[in-house]
């Protein structure tokens, strides 16, 4: 019949195909990569719309000197984690920008190695926090929420390791810093910060492609199922159910903001709960992007160890102590 193939082809998102279906491989793989580059191009298309705002807001910001200002918000946090008060300016700076921004900051300051470390670990938990911010609530948890556990999550590990690596020693006496962003003129800020965004936005549209592709072709070919089996002791460990298993891996390896169209498109599928959701988040928001983001401070001469492994063992604890606080609460609330 002229079209069947076509038609067996509209099936409903997540049913894969085969040759039982009367459709060849050939027309498999490229429905697959069809979809994949649909929908990978209008993801980008939606990141652009948040990342391009954002960025040029806080970029402006920075440059005015306005975060500089501001980092009175940070200062009494700082001796509760074992830092001094300059540490306040690569930590604000990071939680708004993001990872480059905060290691900017930081090589132009005289921190000792433990206190770099201890400022590594706070910012790959709490970086860009603005735009990761809104990604997480696209995908179905509270924003506010999701950024509040990342700081928290960030601020107390912190604190848990400072004795371990400053011992309570500060590098330098508690007096004021000032950043030389605000040096450049408007437009070479504007000028320095579109190129930046423009090798961004290249690098963030290939990524997307190439895991919407990917993820597309997995599901018509139905290898989803045995990826999911594949990562199912991985994901025991970390606290979290099967159903969540490639979108925690896309948070892993590629990130918040890089993963943020694939999470988003996946959380929103129907097949995974609302707690599963939260449970991700609260998973991923603390450890995500473990190849890009750590690497980055390994030429800063940090041991690898302190940029690894913590981030791991806060999100395997935080996880199951979510997930003991929401079996447990709605009995204390029916007593």
């Amino acid at each position: 019949m002229p079209g069947a193939g076509r038609e067996r082809l509209h099936r409903p998102p997540g049913r894969h195909y085969s040759k039982r279906d009367g459709v060849s491989s050939d027309e498999i793989l490229r429905k697959g990569m069809l979809l994949g580059l649909r929908n990978g191009w209008g993801g980008f298309v939606w990141m652009m719309k948040i990342i391009i705002p954002v960025s040029f807001c806080t970029e402006l910001l920075a440059w005015s000197g306005w975060l500089q200002k501001a980092d009175f918000v940070f200062r009494p946090l700082m001796k509760l984690m074992g830092l001094p008060a300059m540490a306040a300016y690569p930590l604000l700076v990071g939680a708004t920008t993001g990872i480059y921004g905060g290691i900017a900051v930081m090589v132009a300051l005289p921190f000792t190695k433990g206190e770099m470390t201890l400022l590594a670990v706070f910012l790959l938990v709490a970086h860009n926090l603005v735009q990761e911010g809104i990604v997480q609530g696209k995908s179905g948890i509270n924003p506010w929420k999701a950024t509040f556990i990342r700081l928290f999550t960030a601020a107390l590990t912190v604190a848990v390791l400072a004795p371990l690596l400053v011992g309570g020693e500060s590098s330098v006496a508690e007096t004021p810093v000032v950043l030389s962003s605000h040096v450049k003129t408007l437009g070479e800020m504007v000028l320095s910060w579109a190129l930046t965004m423009l090798s961004l936005a290249i690098r963030i549209l290939l990524i997307i492609i190439t895991i919407m592709t990917f993820l597309e072709v997995m599901k018509v070919k139905g290898w989803i199922n045995g990826l999911v089996r594949f990562l199912a002791p991985v994901l025991r460990v970390m606290g979290l159910s099967r159903e969540v298993g490639f979108v925690w891996l896309t948070g892993v390896i590629f990130g918040l903001a890089y993963g943020g169209s694939v999470i988003i498109q996946e959380s929103r599928a129907g097949h995974i709960s609302r707690e599963d959701i939260e449970t991700l988040h609260l998973s991923i928001g603390i450890n995500h992007a473990m190849v890009e983001d750590p690497a980055l401070f390994l030429s800063l001469g940090l041991i690898p160890f302190w940029l690894w492994v913590p981030r791991i063992v806060v999100a395997i604890l935080m996880t199951r102590l979510f997930t003991l606080w929401r079996k447990f609460l709605p009995r204390r609330i029916a007593a």
